[in-house]
């Protein structure tokens, strides 16, 4: 069982985190409490043992069953993108690694997380329970969302949709965000940010090209 005294931070590790910060600055990451966040939150302790020289740079890598730990710079853009506030109820899909999710946690968020290869969500729930922090992790078809759970104040999809799914926009509250990586999951990938303007409106901005592994499930890619 992994224990805390596991989860190990050295001089060097923070170290390679404030250079991280410094690059993402650079790169255009400006809210303060993502770039704190990064900065606070050991990226190791989520990534693939035995690759120390890959763990800080700005890249995503490859984690287990086709699935990667994704590039810094995009945690921290996502992140970013969502505005959130302290306590701010926020739904992840695809937990991954776990990395993302810790990110908003240290921000002050109360996260759920849905995962649909189960093997990854109990390898990031030892890692959640060795840190003592409290999560929601969930297994199932994170293309559906979580609506026992909802609303949201926000909702961030980690891998690539082919469209975006109603299920998420109607598991917001007025006024929430949603951010979303959509197109081709082998090719042009947009990322989007939608925002819940009314009941029944959204409003939807077209952002930067990003690279996502697929969304499994019923409205991701079969």
């Amino acid at each position: 069982m992994l224990k805390k005294t596991d989860l190990i931070d050295t001089l060097i590790h923070q170290g390679q985190r404030k250079r991280l910060v410094s690059e993402l600055t650079k790169k255009g990451i400006a809210d303060e409490k993502v770039l704190q966040a990064i900065g606070n939150v050991p990226r190791q302790w989520f990534f693939p043992t035995d690759f120390d020289q890959f763990i800080y740079r700005d890249a995503a890598f490859p984690i287990d069953h086709g699935q990667t730990i994704s590039q810094p710079y995009t945690v921290a853009y996502q992140t970013e993108l969502l505005g959130l506030k302290p306590n701010d109820k926020v739904l992840e899909i695809g937990t991954g690694s776990g990395y993302q999710a810790a990110i908003l946690l240290a921000m002050g968020a109360k996260v759920y997380s849905v995962e649909y290869i189960l093997p990854l969500l109990k390898k990031a729930n030892k890692i959640f329970k060795a840190m003592g922090v409290e999560i929601q992790l969930f297994h199932g078809d994170g293309s559906l969302g979580l609506p026992l759970h909802a609303p949201f104040d926000s909702i961030v999809v980690t891998a690539c949709a082919p469209a975006v799914p109603e299920t998420y926009t109607k598991q917001l509250k007025i006024g929430g965000k949603l951010v979303i990586p959509v197109g081709d999951a082998e090719k042009v990938q947009t990322m989007m940010r939608i925002t819940r303007v009314s009941e029944t409106q959204t409003q939807t901005e077209v952002l930067q090209p990003c690279k996502f592994v697929p969304l499994k499930g019923s409205l991701g890619w079969k």
